[in-house]
């Protein structure tokens, strides 16, 4: 049944997730086959196979029941509508067509078995890349092949009518050029032509756009059979359809070129590996193009960001504030306090309206509020009166920790919420955790000594404490390889920390020791992040998938596959509903915390993803990468409405200023930009976004929105964090090289 279930789409009958491709009448390229076995038939006027490929179907079931498989013979019988004739007509080969009837049938077979075999595996699923399929499966695709001399003449064909046609057009069919010249490369690979498929890859790898560099340099080391089995990239490309964006006018002019050349390979090609969502409207730009490429599969299906995403705040709990130290002390001359005991917070209370855009206070279980909570709570709100307003003409002060002398290597840094701590992950294996302030890290006493202290007492909480043990920082052992992701609670009594090892370790800010140690992925844990409420935690690695963990629970509680690279960082929405993800395969993916789904896919990165940042309001989300690009996004239309370019190498920080209004980037080059980021969503008239389409044009505006560019002397940014009272905070290891 290999061949069955590897049989490509028809791209004519795809009626469930293409219903717009039916509307532009018959195709007379139908002439589709199973991979590996069912033999490709000549196209003619009317599109039908010849008598062959019926005795060629015949021939697959007699195979299947030499071999006892009497289950996949009837799916196959059912499904290619044999059902009705009997085994002398057509299993034992002696039957051919009866009359003119069963020659119509025979005619449609293979059409038949082509879409009822279309279930390929897409990449909107969440699971479709975790469960691999067999890489002999996959490979055997490669098998049907015409004449491999005429491979550069196909190709050039295409090439010399794709530039030959109006400048509206050329732009979309261009997007063909790399999917086509990697599928044919490998199809000469596999049949073993391999000076052919140098001489192509030589002759045509120059022609394809400049962000695909880094996949050809891995493509030209394939040039053997055997170098193509276990290849995690090439089973990644074959299994997940290339993504291409047309409009129905370009779409109809490949079509009929195709048809009058009788360009059997291109088109086996296109229905195989390839999935063009058609719009109606006019064609898109250049600009607009390479906005959304990149990725390793192709742009985003229109479809696969419709779904509703809750991506409003929570209702904030009922809290009073005290007031100010220096209020309560003032008393009239009667000696008798004001009648006004406590106040709310301003920024408190605008969130005690219900959001419609929220999800239910109850759609996942979040920790209940302890009393120490509310505390810090409390004295959020009291810090928040006296935040600074940020804006255009009144930008934040940076406050910059160079790490000095890092030589074990700086490789991942955190604050607390309050920023009273900081915390950094090296190379060398260990975790390290500073105090910001002049109070001292101590540790809890032992348990004898604690069973000498009056319970009772009202500074009990101090007196558990060690002054024997005080120091600046603290040094944190467990881990067996370099770690590269750390993250504190929002109550600062634990630290999650992510390494090369396949762990994440829970530390106990308390005790200063590793109280868990989660075990769930198979290689290194490229980063974790803890959930604004606490509890939940999230974690992303090498093995392509992101984990969604409960400190009380050492299984993973949700397993979010769908990435097909390593996932490289992650980040909680400030609802705690929804995860984000960020991986190399160029490719950002919001994930429901409530059933696994994935809500959002964006693509325009050129280059891995390694920062992520939501904006306050959770609306807004920002990403960063090795292309020296930020990229705004909109949740709620899934849609880029951004991009902010000035950086010249990889992005590793981005945060949103507490009340949303700056967003600072910070890179490998040495620099901290700020951007004003509210006239960036501001510019951007959300009535605008087109249904029909799903793309806008971006303006060109990165250097209006550049509000300031602060240069180190020679440290990269490796993290950024806005204080409560919007301090910038910024972290980085000195290169002295």
């Amino acid at each position: 049944m290999a061949a069955v279930q590897d049989a490509p789409m028809e791209l004519d009958a795809e009626k469930e997730t293409k219903p717009e491709i039916l509307s532009d009448g018959t195709s007379n390229l139908s002439g589709n086959t199973a991979s590996g076995t069912l033999s490709s038939p000549p196209l003619t006027a009317g599109g039908a196979p010849k008598q062959e490929d019926q005795q060629t179907l015949i021939a697959v079931l007699q195979f299947l029941r030499r071999n006892k498989l009497t289950e996949s013979v009837e799916i196959l019988r059912r499904e290619a509508c044999l059902e009705d004739q009997e085994d002398s007509q057509t299993l034992d080969g002696s039957g051919g067509g009866k009359g003119d009837g069963d020659g119509g049938d025979a005619n449609s077979l293979l059409s038949r078995v082509s879409i009822a075999s279309a279930a390929a595996p897409q990449i909107i699923s969440s699971t479709s890349m975790y469960d691999q399929p067999d890489v002999s499966v996959v490979l055997s695709a490669y098998s049907q092949q015409g004449d491999p001399s005429l491979y550069q003449v196909y190709y050039s064909s295409l090439k010399n009518f794709i530039e030959s046609v109006l400048d509206c057009h050329r732009a979309e069919l261009s997007q063909l050029f790399y999917p086509l010249f990697v599928h044919m490369y490998l199809e000469l690979v596999y049949n073993n032509h391999e000076n052919k498929a140098k001489a192509f890859f030589e002759k045509f790898s120059g022609d394809q756009e400049c962000y695909y560099q880094d996949d050809l340099r891995i493509l030209c080391g394939l040039t053997k059979k055997e170098h193509l089995k276990g290849n995690e990239a090439l089973l990644d490309f074959r299994t997940s359809r290339f993504v291409l964006r047309i409009s129905r006018d370009s779409y109809q002019l490949l079509k009929r070129h195709l048809q009058e050349r009788h360009n059997n390979q291109i088109w086996n090609i296109i229905q195989e590996h390839l999935y063009i969502d058609i719009f109606d409207g006019m064609p898109r730009s250049k600009s607009q193009i390479d906005s959304m490429s990149g990725s390793f599969a192709g742009e985003t299906r229109r479809e696969v960001n419709k779904a509703k995403v809750f991506y409003g705040l929570l209702k904030e709990p009922e809290i009073e504030v005290p007031l100010d130290d220096e209020d309560d002390e003032a008393e009239n001359e009667e000696g008798k306090p004001k009648k006004k005991k406590t106040k709310k917070d301003s920024m408190g209370s605008k969130s005690k309206k219900q959001d419609p855009n929220a999800p239910q206070q109850n759609r996942i279980p979040l920790p209940e509020l302890k009393d120490s909570d509310k505390l810090d709570k409390i004295m959020y709100m009291k810090e928040s009166t006296k935040r600074i307003r940020l804006g255009p003409e009144n930008l934040p002060s940076i406050c910059f920790y160079s790490f000095l002398n890092a030589y074990q290597g700086l490789t991942a840094v955190d604050f607390t919420d309050d920023s009273s701590l900081l915390a950094g992950g090296f190379a060398d294996s260990t975790v390290r955790v500073w105090s910001a302030t002049p109070k001292k890290l101590r540790k809890v006493k032992s348990a004898a000594e604690l069973n000498l202290i009056d319970k009772e007492s009202d500074d009990v909480l101090e007196r558990i404490m060690d002054e024997k043990t005080a120091s600046e920082s603290k040094n944190l052992y467990g881990h067996s390889g370099p770690v590269y992701g750390v993250s504190f609670s929002p109550d600062r009594n634990y630290l999650l920390s992510s390494s090369e090892d396949g762990t994440v370790r829970l530390w106990s800010l308390q005790t200063f020791t590793c109280l868990v140690g989660y075990k769930g992925h198979n290689y290194p844990v490229w980063d974790t992040h803890f959930s604004p409420f606490g509890y939940y935690f999230v974690s992303g690695g090498h093995d392509r998938v992101a984990r969604l963990w409960a400190t009380d629970h050492y299984q993973p509680l949700r397993i979010f596959a769908g990435h097909l690279a390593d996932v490289t960082c992650t980040r909680f929405h400030p609802n705690s509903n929804y995860v984000v993800t960020g991986s190399t395969d160029r490719t950002i993916r919001l994930w429901d915390v409530l059933n696994g789904n994935c809500v959002r896919f964006f693509t325009g990165h050129k280059g891995p993803i390694h920062s992520l940042a939501f904006s306050p309001n959770g609306k807004f989300l920002a990403s960063g990468s090795t292309d020296g690009r930020v990229l705004l996004w909109d949740i709620g239309h899934g849609l880029m409405i951004g991009e902010l370019k000035g950086h010249t190498d990889t992005i590793y920080a981005l945060k949103f200023s507490r009340d949303g209004e700056i967003l600072a980037s910070g890179s490998m080059d040495n620099t901290v930009r700020l951007w004003d980021s509210m006239k960036a969503f501001d510019d951007m008239e959300t009535d605008d976004f087109t249904a029909a389409t799903g793309h806008i044009h971006l303006p060109d505006n990165s250097q209006e929105l550049l509000l300031g560019m602060y240069h180190s002397k020679s440290t990269p940014v490796t993290h950024l964090h806005f204080t409560r009272r919007n301090l910038l905070l910024a972290a980085g290891a000195y290169n002295s090289q």
